[in-house]
């Protein structure tokens, strides 16, 4: 009985590894998309992203993802709608809101994904909804409009309301929305062979952006951010996200994402010589508590059940 507390913890150590490592590449993806800025255009950036991820991993998964064509027709439509929420909806209107709303606001709305995955995990894919992972959300999202708002949330009241406030609440929603889905439709579909089908149809839906918009040719300046963007944003984190939403459940696993202007000003500062003020750290540390509050608690037996029958293999592909 004693030992069933620090099993359940190191269950959730473990599972949390996943996407803490997607919150770290999402974190100096920041990085790279403010460099990106006068250097390559947002829709050529999210279209050569999403077309190098697909055939760098066509190689590895292509074979097999043919094999499994008879899946693809019965599954296909809700694979085009978890790539058109998670890849094309969430990141192009993040890149327009940013056009019109503060980089506060931004991150006010951002740390609203946390509550929305958990009662949308609730209300969609049958995941409880828990005191901790509700306090857990609500104490993170202090913290964030603490440390976004540099200690004075009276700015967000001031600056009023904008076009691209709207436009971020809909990304995150949709993003909050992809991970929801995810848990919910359940198929019989490694998870390399779905995000490679979910990169393929994104890709597709991104053209009609490509084309519409100011189309940036691929030079030596802005390849190295192409690459990041491509590899690690939109290979290696999308697939840690996955596992940690089939392990963590939508709710838990995006609490984590709380660490990432945290994690961002750690980088600002280390890289771009920034200084850090106590706003981040008080924001900050309210957001870290949060975090492990909302984490604490483990899943209930039945969230168990469903995860280990249910849960899709993610082992490596044959070439």
């Amino acid at each position: 009985m004693s030992s069933q507390p620090n099993s359940s913890a190191s269950m959730i150590s473990a599972a949390g590894l996943a996407p803490l490592l997607t919150v770290l590449i999402w974190s100096g993806n920041t990085v790279v998309t403010k460099a990106s800025a006068g250097v390559i255009s947002p829709g050529s950036i999210s279209f050569y992203r999403w077309l190098l991820a697909f055939i760098v991993l066509l190689p590895f998964v292509g074979r097999s993802a043919w094999r499994n064509r008879a899946l693809l027709r019965e599954h296909w439509l809700k694979l085009a709608i978890l790539g058109a929420l998670g890849m094309v909806i969430y990141q192009s209107l993040a890149y327009e809101a940013a056009k019109t709303t503060s980089a506060v606001n931004m991150g006010v709305m951002l740390a609203l994904m946390p509550l929305l995955s958990t009662l949308l995990a609730g209300l969609l894919a049958g995941e409880r909804l828990t005191i901790a992972s509700l306090a857990g959300g609500a104490i993170s999202l202090i913290g964030l409009v603490y440390l976004t708002s540099r200690g004075n949330p009276m700015i967000l009241v001031n600056g009023g309301f904008h076009i691209g406030d709207g436009l971020m609440i809909i990304a995150v929603l949709a993003n909050a929305l992809y991970g929801v889905m995810l848990r919910r439709w359940a198929m019989p579909l490694s998870l390399w062979q779905q995000l490679f089908w979910q990169i393929g149809f994104s890709t597709l839906l991104l053209i009609p952006v490509f084309l519409a918009g100011e189309i940036s040719p691929v030079t030596t300046a802005n390849l190295p951010l192409i690459l990041y963007a491509a590899i690690p944003t939109s290979l290696i984190a999308p697939f840690c996200w996955m596992i940690g939403i089939h392990k963590l459940g939508a709710g838990r696993a995006s609490l984590l994402i709380n660490l990432l202007p945290i994690i961002v000003a750690a980088l600002a500062w280390a890289l771009l010589g920034e200084q850090l003020h106590s706003y981040h750290a008080i924001g900050g540390a309210l957001a870290l508590v949060g975090v492990g509050v909302g984490l604490r608690k483990a899943p209930a037996k039945n969230d168990q059940t469903s995860a280990a029958t249910d849960e899709p293999e993610w082992e490596a592909e044959e070439a």
